[in-house]
């Protein structure tokens, strides 16, 4: 991939940002994921790229665009697979709380995992962790591991979980090992990122999210150099089908980053919607607008956090009030 491209995928999170944060707080989910799905469709085409959406919206007949198979770029430049979540945290959104982000992972071709869209056991970590954790271990023996590696008592290792009722299990025991708990409401990409970066004083995730989601994750913990491990779940028949459909027959086998997000290359970019713990959101300011932006690429270990300074005037498309 050239290197160009990284900050070309900017403007892509960046457009999807702008037009999703003005549903915030307004009580519409869907409506702010068709504003980030149609501005993130409208910058792609002038990318210069050969994309092809491996996780996207949903199926062709599920989604107008941004649907798996859907081709992205201007045709030129490298062939790639394409990761989107235009709006990841389509309720944070909705009720105007934090980490709602709009995310995009690029790989070389056929190396991101075509997840399917069920949910997925996963436990991710920073770069400290990494060959310490086991997914198939039980919670106790993942927080000790990572006191151990990150040199602290367990008492001060911070997990952070989805507050969902299929979780009190694994909450139960966290709350036993004596550890402490950051429970989400949504948005578990940033949750795992946030594992690679101290300041947000997150340690490990755990428990079950999206598939896709899942593999979005990888692509960034590649580029920050942490770990992530997932489990798909199929609940069903149909989705087990799926499993077998992607070559995975083994449906208790371990997925680790690298099946999830193969070869040397990934860029990974991620632009603010709502404040969260790494990114702040997108703030309108009359005629203007500020946002920020993570973008990282795994093959030269290169991170960057972006301010971008709007000027709405020339983006006629963004000041459109709902």
């Amino acid at each position: 991939m050239e290197r160009s491209l990284s900050m070309e995928l900017v403007r892509v999170t960046e457009a999807a940002a702008l037009s999703s944060a003005r549903w915030m707080g307004r009580g519409k989910k869907d409506e702010a994921d068709d504003a980030a799905t149609s501005a993130m469709r409208d910058v792609f085409d002038t990318i210069p790229m050969k994309g092809t959406v491996v996780i996207g919206e949903g199926e062709m007949d599920e989604a107008p665009m941004l649907y798996i198979g859907e081709k992205l770029g201007n045709g030129y430049g490298p062939r790639v697979d394409v990761a989107v979540d235009p709006l990841e945290g389509t309720n944070i959104v909705a009720q105007g709380t934090w980490n709602a982000l709009s995310v995009l992972a690029v790989a070389d071709h056929s190396k991101l995992l075509h997840a399917p869209d069920m949910y997925m056991d996963k436990i991710a970590v920073g770069p400290e962790c990494v060959g310490k954790v086991d997914i198939n271990a039980s919670v106790t023996e993942n927080l000790k591991a990572v006191a151990k590696a990150k040199n602290k008592d367990v008492e001060d290792v911070v997990a952070i979980i989805l507050n969902r009722e299929r979780h009190q299990a694994i909450i139960d025991e966290v709350r036993e090992a004596g550890a402490r708990i950051k429970l989400i409401s949504d948005g578990d990409v940033a949750a795992a990122i946030n594992t690679a970066f101290d300041h947000t004083g997150v340690d490990i995730l755990l428990g079950s999210g999206g598939a896709p989601e899942g593999v979005l994750a990888a692509a960034a913990l590649k580029c920050l150099g942490g770990e992530i491990q997932g489990k798909l779940l199929p609940e069903n028949e149909e989705q087990r089908l799926r499993c077998t459909g992607m070559g995975i027959d083994d449906i208790d086998r371990v997925l680790h980053l690298e099946d999830m997000c193969g070869g040397d290359d990934a860029i990974f970019a991620a632009t603010g919607v709502t404040d969260g713990e790494l990114l702040k959101g997108v703030q309108f300011k009359g005629m203007k607008a500020t946002t920020q932006t993570l973008v990282m690429r795994a093959k030269s270990g290169t991170v960057r956090f972006i301010d971008g300074n709007h000027s709405l005037k020339k983006k006629p498309n963004l000041v459109i009030r709902p």
